[in-house]
């Protein structure tokens, strides 16, 4: 049985950067850039505004890019709280505008994208941009970083949450449905 194709929303969060990047594809075949970009707020802005700005331009790319679901990376503890907090602000608008739309949101740590994407836990920017690059037979690596990476949270998911979420939902069918509860009528 061949696996449908998933078309995925990927989301680097940030508040002056926010990567966007749209793939689709499925585990095993060959992937397809349906579309790449950056969401940029001006740092001096007030932290509502900024975040409003964010939030427009994610519905859009939803609007647009209609996908099956959307792939966020995983805050992790970074050594600059203000950094940490903005990222942690960016990606819960973005989890928030799926959810509206009933979308499923993935998240993945960066660890497990570039393993995914490269092999290796560990790899620096340009590893994963060149391997997104590849991946994507694109003729120029995208730009900036925040981009890229969106893209490969993007085939992350793809490849690894796709396949986790229909064994999920496999083994959901699989089990038996619940007895009904003692005095309630079947």
């Amino acid at each position: 049985m061949r696996l449908p194709e998933l078309r995925v929303m990927g989301v680097d969060p940030g508040l002056t950067r926010c990567g966007l990047g749209a793939v689709v594809g499925r585990a095993g075949a060959p992937l397809t850039l349906v579309k790449v970009g950056v969401a940029r707020t001006p740092a001096g802005d007030e932290i509502g505004a900024r975040l409003a700005a964010i939030e427009t331009e994610i519905e859009r790319w939803l609007d647009e890019v209609r996908p099956d679901a959307v792939a966020v990376e995983r805050v992790f503890s970074q050594s600059n709280l203000r950094t940490v907090m903005g990222t942690a602000q960016a990606s819960a608008v973005a989890i928030l505008c799926a959810a509206r739309r009933g979308l499923p949101v993935a998240l993945h740590t960066p660890s497990e994208v570039k393993a995914a994407i490269t092999g290796y836990g560990n790899a620096d920017k340009a590893q994963v941009g060149t391997m997104v690059t590849r991946l994507l037979r694109l003729d120029a690596m995208p730009k900036p970083a925040d981009a890229a990476d969106a893209l490969a949270l993007a085939i992350c998911h793809i490849w690894r949450g796709g396949t986790q979420n229909r064994l999920a939902q496999a083994l959901a069918r699989a089990r038996p449905a619940p007895a009904p509860a003692k005095g309630t009528a079947p």
